[in-house]
């Protein structure tokens, strides 16, 4: 059997509600997403994914605008965005976040309805301060509903989340398919270490551990999470990530050094992120305009950070992982030196591309899930017309 018979026998299969229950949805949190609707998502990923390396033409939405405003930088999220619209056929377009009207006192609604009125799609980065970015992205998904109410248009314009405060879901959604991938039989009982580590480039958000403790509790995981004193998460998310965890039989645990978190460990992703008190003060500066004083909290954040240059992913805690031969993963750009070896990195470079590619095929399932009413019909009339062409 060829690859596309295996994957019409996959769409056979497939639950069509299932992909059903994605049309129309936006991704904000993937808390806010049930396990099933998660479950099905990844699945599409996946799919896209083997159509992609089969050569199949995935034009669904063609000629369409799929925009992005970025108020960060990015060069993975940004291709992934760009890469994920072509391969549907769309145009994608990047706007950086500080050549819009939003510093001139435009609101997240009035931006979101401008931007919704000409696109066809809208994903966002706003991930620096604290209490803003998830909002602002709440207010743009509003702006975007109510001018399409106000028109009468049944057309659909879904907002992805590609990095806030609170969580950095196209990241973590492609980690959890890339773990799918290494770990078939699943994640319970599997031991995730999610460290802190040292950088010295910037504070970093605290979305991606946020977003990782939130998601993989959800999927029966143990997750140890460890940090120095100061650099604690949200108590939100902490709470969120210990309910979940009781709800799928895994665990949540908080440690205060990184040996303690990599003992015996099947999976170890340490990411740097900043001081939690520093990036609340940031904040009141950041709503005040003053750059003076967020200059002066990021000099703190990296000498605070200074303190903990020996946490470090090396060889050595390598070593203490399960049988010395845990996957070590990272969102990327990894500071090689301080957050990770050279050694390790170069040891696991070829993994943490390929995790880093999931997240192109994540966000073509979040656009196709969302704006393709009969999804797995079109999905089967693409593979069927490449069958017919090879015929």
């Amino acid at each position: 059997m060829n690859s596309l018979e295996t994957l019409q026998d996959e769409l056979e299969g497939v639950e069509a509600k299932g992909l059903a229950s994605l049309y129309r949805r936006s991704m904000l949190l993937t808390s806010e997403w049930s396990r099933a609707q998660l479950d099905s998502l990844c699945w599409l990923a996946e799919t896209f994914e083997k159509l992609d390396r089969a050569g199949v033409a995935t034009t669904l939405f063609p000629d369409e605008l799929h925009l992005a405003v970025f108020f960060d930088s990015s060069t993975r999220t940004k291709s992934s965005w760009a890469g994920a619209a072509s391969r549907l056929g769309a145009r994608p377009l990047v706007i950086d976040g500080s050549t819009t009207q939003v510093s001139h006192g435009e609101t997240a609604e009035e931006t979101g309805a401008m931007l919704g009125m000409n696109a066809h799609a809208l994903g966002v980065r706003h991930d620096l301060i604290l209490d803003q970015g998830n909002r602002f992205m709440r207010g743009a998904l509003t702006g975007i509903e109510q001018y399409l109410e106000e028109l009468g248009s049944d057309r659909v314009v879904p907002l992805v989340n590609l990095q806030c405060d609170i969580d950095h879901p196209t990241q973590t959604l492609a980690d959890l398919c890339w773990l799918r991938e290494k770990f078939p039989h699943g994640l319970q009982g599997k031991t995730v270490a999610v460290s802190w580590a040292y950088s010295p480039s910037y504070a970093k958000p605290l979305s991606v551990p946020q977003g990782l403790i939130t998601l993989l509790t959800r999927y029966g995981a143990d997750i140890r999470l460890a940090h120095p004193p100061g650099y604690r998460l949200r108590v939100e998310t902490m709470e969120l990530a210990d309910r979940f965890a009781g709800e799928s039989g895994g665990s949540f645990e908080v440690v205060s050094s990184m040996d303690e978190a990599f003992r015996d460990a099947d999976v170890v992703y340490p990411k740097s992120w900043g001081p939690y008190d520093l990036m609340l003060e940031r904040v009141d500066a950041s709503q005040g305009g003053d750059q003076s004083a967020l200059a002066d909290l990021e000099y703190q954040a990296l000498e605070r950070n200074a303190e903990h240059q020996d946490w470090i992913c090396d060889e050595r805690r390598m070593g203490l992982t399960h049988e010395g031969e845990a996957l070590y993963m990272h969102c990327l750009p990894a500071d090689i030196g301080a957050e990770v070896s050279p050694g390790v990195m170069r040891h696991y470079r070829h993994a943490v591309a390929r995790e880093a590619n999931k997240k192109l095929y994540v966000i073509m399932a979040l656009l196709a899930g969302a704006k393709q009413r009969r999804l797995r019909q079109r999905l089967h009339e693409l593979v069927q017309g490449v069958g017919r062409e090879g015929a």
